[in-house]
């Protein structure tokens, strides 16, 4: 295989701008504007010369590369600490139980309550692989190689991380969710809010987003029909969200009513499991096991699928993997089973 995972880099702008034009809609970290994009690639960089220190709001963007064609194929986000420069919104699904004793009945009403109990999360999202390339794992490359990121720059990640999955989203390109709820207090649609957001970030829903909760039994049946689901072109990311160890606790977008999935950083297992070595040289004997192996700090990462074989301190890779990686033999690589 072909592939390999970097750091993006300035040139990867009109790649990016291109693939954000296939989202359709919905997708608030890969917006399909040339500003917007250029702002995040600077972003990237920015963070990429920053030394280790205290948590702060940086983002990383990563790409997939053809490394024989050069040709970008996918991408991945990563963001350190969320709601630094403006709230981190959520919904958070929770029941209210009342009891009647003259009626001797007891309801249960559930609610959706606005609150920021992420804030302070690193956060993994903006996945997205062109659909010409959607076979031969190419999505699990991209989604795992943030978690060995995020072990080999531990230090710049908070202890919580979430990843939020785009939810229902109809054949117009609207949000039954955005339509049923916040809709009605924004004057704008769904596609107009989404877009706002990505541009402008979400302050906007600070300043008219109403405080009290929603009772989920006065929403339309579109609404409450959709609320926690991921797209259908998401479910495969949830699987392998919770295959992780993420979990959906009842938090949602306040836009489109997608689950927001959250777990304990140190326990996602792609963390957990990834562990470095020094590359030797040799190639890995016949059996050996197929895995994710990364090298390279910040702006030099590299990720790629490799076979490997462990022997004690140091481990042995496929020449075509060490290629992808442009590593030498004594180089400090990190791994995790595929």
């Amino acid at each position: 295989m072909t592939f390999r995972i970097r750091t993006a880099t300035s040139r990867d702008l009109q790649p990016l701008y291109e693939m954000a034009k296939l989202t359709g809609g919905g997708f608030t970290n890969l917006p399909p504007d040339r500003k917007a994009l250029t702002a995040k690639l600077a972003r990237s960089a920015d963070a990429c010369l920053k030394s280790e220190g205290e948590i702060s709001d940086e983002l990383f963007v990563l790409v997939l590369e053809n490394v024989e064609t050069g040709e970008v194929r996918g991408t991945a986000q990563l963001f350190t600490r969320v709601g630094q420069n403006w709230p981190f919104y959520s919904y958070r699904l929770a029941t209210l139980t009342q009891h009647s004793k003259e009626l001797e009945r007891t309801f249960r009403a559930e609610m959706l309550n606005l609150v920021t109990d992420l804030e302070g999360s690193s956060e993994v999202g903006g996945l997205f692989l062109h659909p010409a390339e959607r076979a031969g794992g190419l999505g699990l490359l991209l989604a795992r190689s943030r978690y060995l990121f995020i072990a080999m720059h531990r230090a710049r990640f908070a202890d919580r991380i979430l990843a939020e999955l785009r939810g229902i989203i109809d054949e117009r390109g609207g949000s039954p969710f955005w339509d049923g709820v916040a809709g009605r207090f924004f004057g704008m649609s769904f596609q107009e809010a989404d877009y706002f957001n990505a541009i402008n970030g979400n302050q906007f829903i600070a300043d008219l987003m109403p405080r009290h909760p929603v009772y989920i039994a006065m929403l339309p049946e579109s609404a409450r029909s959709a609320i926690g689901l991921p797209h259908p072109s998401g479910r495969a990311a949830m699987r392998m969200l919770e295959a992780e160890g993420f979990a959906h606790e009842g938090y949602v977008d306040i836009f489109d009513g997608g689950p927001t999935m959250t777990a304990r950083t140190d326990r996602v297992a792609s963390i957990a499991g990834a562990r470095n070595a020094v590359l030797a040289t040799g190639e890995p004997a016949e059996g050996g096991f197929g895995a994710l192996v990364a090298t390279g700090n910040l702006a030099n990462f590299r990720c790629c699928f490799a076979t490997a074989e462990r022997r004690g301190e140091e481990l042995l890779i496929d020449a075509e993997a060490a290629a992808e990686l442009g590593a030498e033999p004594g180089a400090t690589v990190w791994f995790v089973e595929r």
